[in-house]
Parts: structure tokens; C-alpha cells; sequence
């Protein structure tokens, strides 16, 4: 089975006891603010003309394309009289077992700060699409990702299932914020499932970047093995959120007659449906699997190794940023300019409806402007993930979410980042079922179709 797609069911999670932390050996996957350089925001003017340096790929001198070498660990003493276990087998049924698998049916559940979009997927084999449905959201519900209006959120999902005929079962909600951590770290010297669970406990309490009383976790085990001395090394994924931020999602759906079968990371979702994963027999990835979903206030980062979720941030950018700043640059109101955007290219000359040339290149020119604010905090982003011990090269940068279809974007930034970068698409890794038809702007569904996917 592959780890990344280990649902972390933070609607199950476990409150955290109080404990005393104990020295961190182990390398982490983390959540926190990069320390690389702070990212530079773009004037309110229009700025001069930036020199050439400014014009030149950011990464061509920060970014290795080479698997870092893993940090040393300390060995943790055996127990004594306790026996090394032995390497679980992996949960994989062969390929040849008649045994039958009932179909898992899953309705993936995106909501962000303009939208709700929810997908069905059908998940026996190749996972199937069904259905697809998105109804916009009124502004103020929910902000940086944090939900503001209960009530006013379980009024719309619960008009939002009914018009479409969505089922109330088997929902899958998504959730980003930066107040959500995941760590990955390793256990030495505890075989004893019950000891081990004991350990991760006390162990995530030097590693909580929000208050304990505040706190729900959830950790996976990702996989076990024996080092040189026979010692049992379990590697672990923990997950860990504030309490608040989860119950008042969960109190939404279930206000709107909505039964959870989980709440997972839109991150983990991204990574399920726009990277196929690898299996336990294919060798290990010589580059990183980088995503990144465009949203409406808020961009989704995460990088995988193929197998597991390494990194994952939320970037406080997104497609609203460009609505503003063209609405600047030509006079117009942000709700205006949007539809300016979704007809404008930054690889031609075309001219929007509406415009004059004048005005759709002075448009085009702000965006740019924006892109290199964007393309900064994904440079630090990049950074912060390559100073971990093992971390992988960069070989491109997949992106997806409605601003992506941006024509020329995904060259814009390759330009910027000296990476390159390519747009997604969510429906390589599932088959249209046949009421489904390709949509516009469908990357904007990215998140719900990986929330639906059951690896």
C-alpha cells in the first residue's frame, strides 16, 4: 500500500496527553514558515522596470536535483529481552486473488473561499468519476481557510447536495490551513504495538507547533524496519490541528445531514490525483513530486517522494491576487476584473472584450508583477524542503486550481523558477463515467477528484 494515500481521519482524531518532550534525533517533515529570505510583496505603484537580475531564473543557484544525504541518528539502546520484530507485509492483494472487493464510494468535498465542489468516485480498480458539481460561495464564509459561518456554511452544502442529487454518506471533506502541521519522524527500540502508540503520544508533544489543550492529532505508520542492531525503527506521519478548526467543519456537515467518512489534507488529495504512486516494487524516485493548487485566496504546496506527503505548506497567494491587481491597473472593480483574467494570455496579444490593447498589455504586465511575488514564496518554499536531510531534487513543478488555465502562466513561472513547470490534469488518474463530461476550468475540481480517489 502506499503511504501517501493513507487517509488521515482527523474526524477520529485523538486528544493529546500531557508529557515531558525528550530530544529530537529524528529528521522531520515540517510545517512551519521557511527561513530562507522573506518574500518581497509587489508595490501598490507601478514599479520601474526591474533589471535584468530580477528577470533571471531564481533557482538556478538554490536548487539541487540530488536525493541529500539522511541526517545520522542515534541508535536508541535495544530493551532488553525484547526480540526485533519483524518487517510487516505490506496490505497489497495479488494481482491474480479472485477474492471479491466491494466498491468503495466516496464523494470527495472541497470547499474554499469562493467555491464548493464535490466529486463521486466510484473506486473498484481504476477509480471512476461519476459525478462533478460546484456552486459558488458566498465571500466571507470562509477565510484563509478557517471557516467563519457555521450556520450559513450548513445552509449552502445542504442546498448545494440536494440540487445535485449528491449521496449524504461517504463524504470526504478536505481541509488547508496553516495552522495544520505534518511531521515525519522515526521511533527506535519499541516493537510492542501498544508501547509504540504510547511513544507517538508522548513523542508529538516536542513537536505540536499550536498549544496541547488546543490540539487534536492522528499519526500513520508509515512503514517498520530493523536497523544494524536488531532495534525495531518505525517511521511516522503525524498530523496535528487545532481542535476548534476541525469541529466547526465537522459541526457544518453534519448540520447539513452530511455523514463523514473522513477529513484528509487537501494536500494528500493533490498528490492522489494529479501523481500516480509508486508501488513497493518500484525503485525509488530520483526527483520529487511537487504540486501546487492555485486557489481563490490561498495556494496548496506539497512534496511527495512518490510514497509520502515530505512537505506541505499553505502560500497565502492566490487567483484573487491577480483579480485585484488588474482591477488596479485599469480602473475596474476585482469582480470585474476576474473575467478579464480567464480571457487574457501572457503568451499572445490577444485583447479581451472590452479592452484596448493599451489596457489588456498594462494587464498583463501586473500580473507578471504578481507572478514574481508568487514565484519567490515557491522558490522559499523549495528551499526550506531542500535543507531537510533526504530531500530530493526538483525536477518539475506540477500546478493546478482554476487560475492555472491562466494561459502562459505555467511558462511565466518555469521562466522565473528555472524549473520546469507544467499544468496538471486531475482526470489522468480516473475514468469519465458516462453522464461525466470534461468541464471548464476543471483543474479548480482537482481537490475534490483526489479526495474521492481510494488508493
Amino acid at each position: 500500500m502506499v503511504e501517501w494515500n493513507k487517509e488521515i481521519k482527523l474526524s477520529d482524531l485523538r486528544r493529546k496527553k500531557n508529557g515531558k518532550p525528550t530530544a529530537d534525533e529524528e529528521s522531520t517533515a515540517q510545517l512551519p514558515e521557511p527561513e530562507a529570505q522573506p518574500v518581497e510583496e509587489a508595490p501598490a505603484e507601478k514599479p520601474a522596470k526591474q533589471p535584468k537580475a530580477e528577470k533571471s531564473s531564481l533557482l538556478k543557484r538554490d536548487i539541487s536535483f540530488k536525493r541529500k544525504p539522511k541526517a545520522k541518528k542515534e541508535k536508541a539502546p535495544k530493551a532488553s529481552g525484547e526480540e526485533a520484530p519483524k518487517k510487516p507485509k505490506r496490505e497489497r492483494r495479488s494481482k491474480g486473488s479472485s477474492a471479491p472487493k466491494r466498491a468503495k464510494r466516496l464523494v470527495g468535498l472541497k470547499i474554499g473561499a469562493s467555491q464548493i465542489a464535490a466529486a463521486r468516485v466510484v473506486n473498484n480498480g481504476v477509480p471512476e468519476l461519476v459525478q462533478v458539481a460546484r456552486e459558488e460561495l458566498d465571500q466571507g464564509l470562509i477565510v484563509g481557510g478557517e471557516l467563519r459561518e457555521p450556520e450559513l456554511l450548513a445552509d449552502a452544502l445542504r442546498a448545494f447536495f440536494r440540487k445535485n442529487g449528491l449521496p449524504r454518506q461517504g463524504v470526504r471533506l478536505g481541509i488547508a490551513n496553516n495552522r495544520i502541521g505534518v511531521r515525519i519522524f522515526e521511533i527506535a527500540g519499541i516493537g510492542d504495538a501498544k508501547q509504540l502508540e504510547n511513544a507517538i503520544r508522548f513523542r508529538a508533544q516536542e513537536v505540536l507547533p499550536i498549544p496541547i489543550e488546543e490540539a487534536v492529532l492522528d499519526y500513520q505508520l508509515l512503514g517498520q524496519r530493523v536497523d544494524e542492531e536488531g532495534n525495531a525503527v518505525s517511521r511516522i506521519l503525524l498530523v496535528v490541528a487545532y481542535r476548534e478548526l476541525i469541529d466547526r467543519y465537522v459541526a457544518a456537515c453534519k448540520k447539513a445531514g452530511l455523514r463523514l467518512a473522513g477529513i484528509d489534507l487537501e494536500a494528500f488529495a493533490l498528490l492522489r490525483a494529479l501523481a500516480q504512486p509508486r508501488g513497493d516494487d518500484d525503485p525509488p524516485a530520483d526527483a520529487a513530486v511537487v504540486v501546487v493548487s492555485i486557489g481563490h485566496d490561498r495556494s496548496t504546496f506539497a512534496v511527495s517522494d512518490g510514497r509520502v506527503c515530505e512537505f506541505t505548506r499553505v502560500l497565502d497567494w492566490g487567483g484573487t491576487t491577480l483579480d485585484v491587481a488588474i482591477a488596479r491597473e485599469i480602473g475596474l472593480a476585482p469582480s470585474e476584473a476576474e473575467p478579464v483574467k480567464r480571457e487574457l494570455s501572457l503568451a499572445s496579444t490577444t485583447v479581451p472584450e472590452g479592452l484596448t490593447p493599451e489596457q489588456a498589455e498594462t494587464a498583463r504586465e501586473a500580473i507578471r508583477r504578481q507572478l514574481q511575488t508568487f514565484a519567490r514564496e515557491l522558490v522559499s518554499s523549495l528551499q526550506f524542503y531542500q535543507n531537510q536531510p533526504g530531500s530530493l531534487g526538483i525536477g518539475e513543478i506540477v500546478i493546478t486550481g482554476g487560475t492555472a488555465h491562466l494561459a502562459g502562466l505555467a511558462d511565466e513561472l518555469q521562466k522565473l523558477i528555472g524549473v520546469r513547470v507544467t499544468v496538471g490534469d486531475p482526470l489522468s488518474r480516473v475514468k469519465l463515467g458516462k453522464k461525466v463530461r470534461e468541464t471548464e476550468q476543471v483543474g479548480s475540481l482537482t481537490v475534490a477528484i483526489g479526495l474521492g480517489i481510494e488508493d
